[in-house]
């Protein structure tokens, strides 16, 4: 438990360094401190559990790498860095899905309203600005939109702590990668990024929250 409280303590240090950096436009505090951010957070989890999900830590070695590539200028960096973040998707979707024991049309249908009609929202929103990336970030944004909704759907078959964690990790996630696009492609302001950063942080633990509850039995 000991191990648990000081890395869960490094980890919100270097949220908070980071966060300080971006509201004061301190760069190079910034730049240090982001890698550190998911690295933290992968240490984190490692002294959280002994039965560790591999899957869970391939998502947190995308994030990273996602982070490390989004820190550069330049578009085929920002590509590079959606597609990290797109795979680390793909993984959390996979961990979510191998929660779910049974659903049904209806349930899906209803658990994707909310998500899909944002994603549409938000699309119609950037669509004039955003040329080439159109398709990308529209791939991305059904992806992350599929993660939500999952993530609603085995929170309504369980109401456990697990699922609850997830699918706040899965909004908070959504909000912060729409941000991102805004700031990027609509409107750039100083506020968004430090907003973006802020919704981040806070989805990559909440995930860790539910992969941290997935280890106790009886979460319900």
């Amino acid at each position: 438990m000991r191990r648990i409280k000081i890395a869960s303590f490094i980890f919100s240090l270097i949220s908070v360094i980071h966060i300080v950096g971006i509201i004061l436009k301190i760069a190079r505090l910034s730049l240090i401190s982001k890698p550190l951010i998911l690295l933290s957070l992968i240490v984190l989890y490692g002294v959280s559990s002994n039965n560790k999900n591999k899957w869970y830590v391939l998502a947190l070695i995308f994030s990273f790498f996602g982070d490390v590539f989004l820190m550069f200028e330049g578009e085929l960096y920002f590509i590079i860095g959606l597609i990290s973040f797109l795979l680390a998707h793909f993984v959390f979707i996979k961990i979510v899905l191998k929660r779910i024991e049974f659903t049904s049309i209806k349930r899906i249908y209803i658990s994707s309203i909310p998500f899909v009609m944002f994603f549409i929202l938000l699309i119609f929103t950037l669509k004039d600005s955003l040329n080439e990336m159109l398709v990308p970030v529209i791939v991305y944004g059904l992806t992350i939109s599929a993660f939500g909704t999952i993530s609603l759907i085995n929170y309504r078959e369980t109401k456990s702590r697990k699922s609850m964690a997830m699918l706040i990790g899965s909004i908070l996630f959504m909000i912060s990668d729409s941000i991102l696009a805004i700031n990027k492609f609509y409107e750039p302001s100083h506020y968004f990024e430090v907003i973006v950063m802020l919704t981040y942080i806070l989805a990559q633990y909440f995930i860790y929250r539910s992969m941290f509850f997935e280890r106790i039995k009886d979460d319900i």
